[in-house]
Order: structure tokens, then C-alpha cells, then sequence
């Protein structure tokens, strides 16, 4: 499995999201030790993980999992986020959807996620969301002192669009290191919109959610692209969410897939995108089935 360098940490090239982990019927450590070692059998070492994942959950149920299994701790990337305050979990009594980007709020945020995953330092925390009530020199210095406590080793962002970026970035002196951004084959418009374009100048990698576009490549919606991944996928003897993903690893951004399942089987099948080859042609024929039209 190739890695990529984002400033201070490597991650691995396919990373395992874990935003599904409560939807399993077993939440046991045990079960999240083995989709863990699932992923390491593949050389997908980099986890990721959010405070508000399973209503609030989620990294609890890995922090059990390394409690149990302490030495699964040295093998692993821990990916992070925070800035979504919605009506679930410890949040039950907010009366409405809001993000929170104060110094105040990151700081409580990490110290549960630390206590949460039963960890001493978060690999790398992103800003989950854009917040349109943030002062970027308070989240800006707050970030920078995370990273200096050793709290967290790199900081990043999540669906941030590039005037974002910009402007918390302005406000600190620890560089961002990634944007992790919605991408998939039907989900296409950061390939022209310019979201990818600002990355690659600063030669920041990207990291995709939702590279398989949330299960619609699957539906009526991505009949056409599929009829297409599964043509070529059965060239490759790999199934067509392979292909899906071996598209986005494709192009030069180095984008690195965020890809999340239970099941231990599709797990194992993760790494198969990295075994695709996909040709200028064939990049192309999957981005026109996309597009429902020849490119001008």
C-alpha cells in the first residue's frame, strides 16, 4: 500500500472510515480489533474517526477496542474531527444543528476524543466543517497550541472551500495539511470547480468522503458509470467499487479515498482499488458516463 506525506504524519494512500462502527449489530472490541486487522492485513493503516460519528459514539468503541488490544495502537493513523454540535449523544439538550469552531469548544472536544480512543495524541484533527461565525485568529492560535501541547501532530480541514482554507490558514503558524472534501465519480465538480486545483498548487493532498458516493453508484443514478466500472472491472478481476475508487487515485492531487463499511469481507476488498490500472482512456470514458455527455 503506498503512504503519503501530509507535512509532520504518513498515512496510508486507502484510509478506513469509521463513521459506521455503531450501525454494526456488533459493537464488540473484539469485532473493531478485526476490522482494524482487517485493514492492516491490506497495508490501510490510517483510521478515521469524528466526535460525532454514531451520535457521539463512535470513538469510543475504538477506544475499547485499543484498551483491549494496546499494541493495535502503534500500527494505526488517528484521524479526527470536530466542529458539529447537533441534538444526539452528549449533545441531546441543543436545540438546533450548529458548528462551534471557539478555542473553547476544540480544546473540550480533543481532551474527550484523547479520553474517548484512550490515546495520548490525535495523528491528525480537522475542522469538520466550515463555520460562518468563526473568528480564524481564536481557531487559528487554538489549533497551533494543540499542536504545540502534542496534543495533536497535524491539523487539517474538512469541506472547506478554498476562501476557507485561506482564511483560518491566515490566522496560524502550524501549516494545514489536508482538506477532506466530498469526491467520487458522481460527485465530480471539485475536478473543475477549483477545489482540487488550490490543493495541487500548494501540494497539499486531499482526502475524499464518500468516494463511492454513498452507495447511489450503486442505484439507478449510476446505472450508466456502473455498466462502464463493471466492464473494466472485469478486465481487472476486481469488482466495480474498485474501479470507483481507483479513479479517484488516478489523478495527480494524490487523493486519498475515505472509505468505510462492517463488513469484514468488504473490508478485505478495500485494498483491491490499489490494484486497478486505469489508462487516459479509461479515466475518460468513466468521467463522460458521468457527465451523461462527451467532454466539450
Amino acid at each position: 500500500m503506498d503512504r503519503v506525506s501530509l507535512g509532520q504524519i504518513d498515512i496510508s494512500r486507502l484510509v478506513y472510515g469509521m463513521w459506521r462502527l455503531g450501525d454494526d449489530d456488533d459493537t464488540s472490541p473484539a469485532h473493531v480489533q478485526a476490522k482494524v486487522e482487517a485493514c492492516l492485513a491490506q497495508g490501510i493503516t490510517t483510521m478515521d474517526q469524528a466526535d460525532i460519528y454514531g451520535g457521539y459514539a463512535a470513538e469510543e468503541l475504538l477506544g475499547a477496542a485499543l484498551t483491549a488490544a494496546p499494541a493495535l495502537r502503534e500500527k494505526i493513523e488517528i484521524v479526527t474531527k470536530c466542529d458539529i454540535v447537533a441534538p444526539a449523544g452528549i449533545h441531546a439538550d441543543k436545540r438546533v444543528k450548529y458548528y462551534d469552531t471557539t478555542s473553547a469548544y476544540i480544546e473540550a472536544a480533543v481532551d474527550r476524543s484523547l479520553k474517548l480512543m484512550a490515546i495520548d495524541v490525535i495523528d491528525l484533527l480537522l475542522i469538520h466543517r466550515p463555520d460562518p461565525l468563526m473568528d480564524p485568529h481564536d481557531t487559528g492560535a487554538c489549533l497551533d497550541r494543540l499542536v504545540a501541547a502534542g496534543k495533536v501532530r497535524a491539523v487539517g480541514v474538512s469541506n472547506f472551500r478554498p476562501w476557507d482554507w485561506s482564511l483560518l490558514q491566515s490566522a496560524m503558524e502550524t501549516p494545514l495539511v489536508t482538506n477532506q472534501i466530498e469526491m467520487s465519480v458522481l460527485h465530480h465538480a471539485p475536478f473543475t470547480n477549483g477545489d482540487l486545483a488550490f490543493l495541487q498548487e500548494r501540494g497539499i493532498a486531499p482526502m475524499a468522503w464518500s468516494p463511492l458516493a454513498g452507495g447511489s453508484l450503486f442505484g439507478v443514478e449510476g446505472a450508466a458509470v456502473r455498466a462502464v466500472l463493471d466492464r473494466i472491472g472485469k478486465d481487472q478481476g476486481v469488482g466495480a467499487d474498485a474501479v470507483a475508487v481507483a479513479w479517484l487515485l488516478a489523478h495527480p492531487a494524490r487523493i486519498v479515498p475515505v472509505l468505510g463499511t462492517n463488513n469484514l469481507d468488504r473490508i478485505g476488498r478495500i485494498g483491491d482499488a490499489a490494484k486497478v490500472t486505469l489508462d487516459r482512456q479509461d479515466w475518460y470514458e468513466i468521467y463522460t458516463a458521468a457527465l451523461g455527455h462527451e467532454v466539450p
